[in-house]
């Protein structure tokens, strides 16, 4: 676990983090799979006073949560979270990365033993001009999916009802949930106008 002193700069939020950060208790313990750059877990540890740390594999992003003075443990999520007792933390976030993961299910199975809640987000196939895109013979090219399908890594592409269905036969019981286009929340007909989905949901 690498971490250097914190540079003092409160970083800003996406929506969805913002939202995901409201959902953990302050002073409690999280880890974030697929950490990026620590900004998360930097606005938690300086705002709400989180004993964090994180979980992520691309070097340069390692150095950035460094500079942040996150703590940061260099690993493929692949490998599972074997390096974690259970009921480690309060919750475990995996935000936008659901979707690139092998094996979906033992990941999820995995955050609900280290952590009393689990938070998710992954972008929502189910967003109207996914199925235009397709009825006109393409793989759908967006903001929140700006891959082509030959050199995309999201492997594992569901609506909110596929996810909702995968989280009650894993007994993850759901408690709240927010949907997002861009920047803006989305309250009306969230399956379709949404390309973006965050789960909150307690372990069994």
């Amino acid at each position: 676990m690498t971490t250097q002193p914190r540079t003092g700069v409160t970083p800003s939020l996406r929506p969805d983090l913002a939202r995901i950060a409201s959902w953990i208790e302050p002073k409690s313990r999280a880890l974030d799979l697929g950490c990026g750059d620590g900004a998360l877990l930097a606005y938690l540890r300086d705002v709400r006073q989180v004993q964090g740390a994180g979980v992520e594999i691309d070097d340069h992003h390692v150095i950035e949560c460094v500079r942040r003075g996150v703590q940061v443990i260099q690993q493929n999520l692949e490998d599972g979270l074997a390096l974690f007792d259970d009921k480690q933390f309060e919750t475990v976030v995996l935000s936008q990365t659901l979707q690139s993961m092998h094996r979906t299910e033992h990941i999820l199975r995995e955050m609900a033993r280290v952590s009393r809640y689990g938070i998710v987000s992954f972008p929502n196939f189910g967003y109207w001009p996914h199925g235009w895109s397709i009825l006109r013979g393409r793989m759908p090219v967006t903001g929140q999916m700006p891959y082509a399908w030959y050199n995309t890594p999201n492997i594992h592409l569901c609506t909110l009802r596929d996810f909702e269905d995968l989280a009650r036969s894993l007994n993850l019981r759901i408690l709240e949930r927010a949907t997002f286009n861009e920047d803006r929340e989305v309250r009306v007909l969230p399956s379709w106008r949404s390309t973006l989905a965050v789960y909150r949901f307690a372990a069994p």
